[in-house]
Order: structure tokens, then sequence, then C-alpha cells
């Protein structure tokens, strides 16, 4: 008999695992033993547990629960050792035996060093504005090494000692983004103790450091040329307005409602609404077709930068745009790329969930493929581990 797939209990134990450590940082910082650092609580200790090593070592993973099952068990064993007095011996006995019986994992394989952020996260939302300035930033101090497109390859790469690593892989997925932000800011250094990154903190504020971190993981996805997104992507925060109605955020607009965003430009035939999602238009300036037909999609991405940043997002030059769409589920992640003048499939999925993560699958032929596409995106919802966090 087949036991579950490790979905079934991995993800709950990353969840545990973190709010443990985050309820321990709390705790500590609660009690003043820790100070805050960038403006939010330090960690204190010099390691973590690995959770991005966990998420890939199922072996180490289960170690882990069984070793937390046993805690348990004695912690229950305790506290019913405390008031049955009687069965005190034989409790104790047996919260012994289940610690003693615990696989404990190894401290070097469970633990990995940490940074004063490793848990810290963006005070900004992830979101177009902030995405550009990322852009910005990125282009003065980073694609020197990194290169214009995040593969490593700027025109200084060669001359480093250790080459920039590629951002068009899971690399992102493998460090938390408050490591990241440590490492802008503090820089890096190899198992020499010699820098392979200089430190920006002197050049560099907290906002531009996070925000270079978001313009990053869209990089990371523009990049990509193999079908599948290393990364997943959320849907970035923009303006929004439908009609002579106020203009509002994208994430108050419908909440939990599909969306679809829709590049147009003078040329192009505005697409049909559809009450299966929210669709935005985005237009090169921002502003509203002139004239929107009955039946025809009314909702505009008023923020300036949506045009620039969704074509660094589907990997297009920002001329070549019109015409791309972009679904997003329910929850917020982006799912799909449409290409124009070519109907939806299997094929048109960037972020795939599951067991099937970076494999290609042949487009079902089904009649309407944009159902079949929406059914199987509610159906395979996005499990995002980063840097052994849950997103």
């Amino acid at each position: 008999m087949n036991g579950p797939p490790p979905q079934a209990w991995l993800n709950a134990l990353l969840v545990l695992v973190e709010a443990l450590q985050r309820g321990l940082l709390s705790l500590w910082h609660g009690l003043g033993l820790s100070g805050d650092s960038h403006g939010q609580p330090a960690w204190p200790w010099a390691r973590r547990v690995a959770g991005e090593t966990l998420l890939i070592d199922l072996g180490l993973a289960r170690q882990v629960g069984l070793s937390l099952c046993a805690l348990a068990v004695a912690g229950l064993a305790v506290a019913l050792a405390l008031a049955w007095r009687r069965r005190r011996g034989a409790l104790l006995a047996a919260g012994a035996l289940a610690l003693v019986a615990a696989p404990w994992p190894g401290a070097s394989l469970l633990l990995v060093p940490a940074a004063p952020t490793s848990f810290h996260t963006s005070p900004a939302r992830f979101s177009v504005d902030t995405i550009a300035l990322g852009a910005r930033v990125y282009a003065q101090h980073c694609a020197a090494c990194h290169g214009t497109d995040g593969r490593g390859e700027g025109p200084l790469a060669a001359g480093l000692a250790v080459w920039p690593p590629t951002l068009a892989s899971p690399l992102l997925a493998r460090r938390a983004d408050g490591e990241l932000f440590w490492h802008v800011l503090a820089g890096m250094r190899d198992r020499l103790g010699q820098s392979s990154m200089p430190a920006f903190r002197d050049r560099l504020g907290d906002d531009e450091a996070w925000a270079v971190i978001d313009y990053m993981k869209v990089l990371s996805a523009g990049s990509d040329s193999a079908g599948n997104w290393p990364v997943p992507l959320p849907l970035p925060e923009m303006t929004v307005r439908c009609g002579d109605a106020a203009p509002v955020p994208l994430s108050a607009w419908r909440g939990g409602q599909r969306v679809r965003l829709v590049a147009v430009d003078s040329a192009s035939a505005l697409p049909l609404d559809d009450p299966r999602f929210l669709t935005v238009l985005l237009t090169p300036d921002g502003r509203p077709p002139a004239r929107v037909p009955r039946f025809r999609a009314g909702c505009t991405a008023a923020s300036a930068h949506a045009w620039q940043v969704l074509a660094t997002i589907s990997g297009q030059a920002p001329a070549r745009l019109a015409g791309t769409q972009l679904l997003a589920d329910r929850a917020g992640w982006l799912r799909a790329r449409g290409t124009p003048g070519r109907p939806w499939s299997d094929a048109d999925l960037v972020c795939v969930s599951g067991p099937e993560a970076g494999t290609q699958r042949t487009p079902a032929p089904v009649a309407d493929g944009l159902t079949a596409l929406l059914l199987r995106i509610d159906a395979e919802p996005v499990r995002f581990v980063k840097g052994g966090f849950i997103h």
C-alpha cells in the first residue's frame, strides 16, 4: 500500500516549523532579549531550521516530523502526570521513551546559517511601482555583473573571482526574501572569506533593496524559456479604473476573483468581457481606450508602469507586448501566459504546481482550451515554499 503523497504532510510540517521559529522570535523580542534590524525584529541566532532542505530531503523531513511528534507525546505525558498522580511514573516513563526513540536529525543537516533579517518581509506590496523602482536600481547597480537579463553574463562578470549566478533558475526560491535583503545590503563572501558581491548598504536604502528583490523575481520569470517559471510569481498590485468610477487597487477589486490581464494598443480590438474572471486592459500610457463598445472589457490598469512591468514578466519587448495575456488564479498567482493569435491550451501554463512541475505537457485536445485551463488551475493550487517559508 502506497503512503500519502509528500504534499499531504510536508506542507503542514513546513508551516509548523516556520510558525515555531516565528513564535520563538516574537517571544524573544517581546521579552527584550533581541533587538531590531531594519525596522523589524532581528533573528538573534546564527542558525535557523533549513526549511528549504526539508522540502527536497523527504528522509530528513520525516525525521523532523517524527521528532516533533515525540516532543508532543512527551509534553502530553508530563501534563497528564501532573494531573494524574497515580500514573505519574508510567506517564513520565512513556514520555521519556518517546524522546529516546525519536529519530533526532543531525544539527549539521537541519540547521543553516541565518541573518538578522532572515524572517523579515518587505513592508511594501509587490506592485508595479516597486518593481519599476527595482528595475532602475538593478540597471544602475546590478546589471554590470548579473546582466540585463539576469543570466549572470554582465560585462564585468568575466573579471570576477566567482561568476554571478543566473536569476533564471530556482536560485531565488532557495533563499528567503529576508536573507536576499541582507546580502544586497551586507554583500557576500565565498568560502575563503573573499568578497563575492559588494555591500550596497551605503548606496541603497531599505526600500530600494526590497524593490530590487521584487524586480529580480520578475526578471526570473521573464528570462524563462522552458515554459515553466522557476519561481511562482504573484499578480503585481496596480491601480485599476473601470469607466467613470474612482480608481481602486486591484487587490481590493472582487477579492478571490480570477484576473486576466490583456495588453492592447491603438490597433488592438478590445477583448470581450468574461464572467469567469476580471479582465484588466493594459495600455502603453495607462490611459483607458477612448471608446469601449458594449460587452467589451472596460477596466484599465491606470498605473503608469504596468505596461513595462508586464512586458518584463512576459519576456517580451514593450513594443511587441500588444495581444499578450496573463491569467492569475483566485489566490493571486500568475499561472498562464497567452500568445497573440493562438487559442489557450495547457501549453500556456507558466506556473505548474505539484509533481508535474518542470515537465512539458502536450496540449489537451479539447474544444474550449480556456475552460480546460481554468479548471486545471483551480484543481492545482500553488504550493510555494521560498527559502523554506510557506507563501
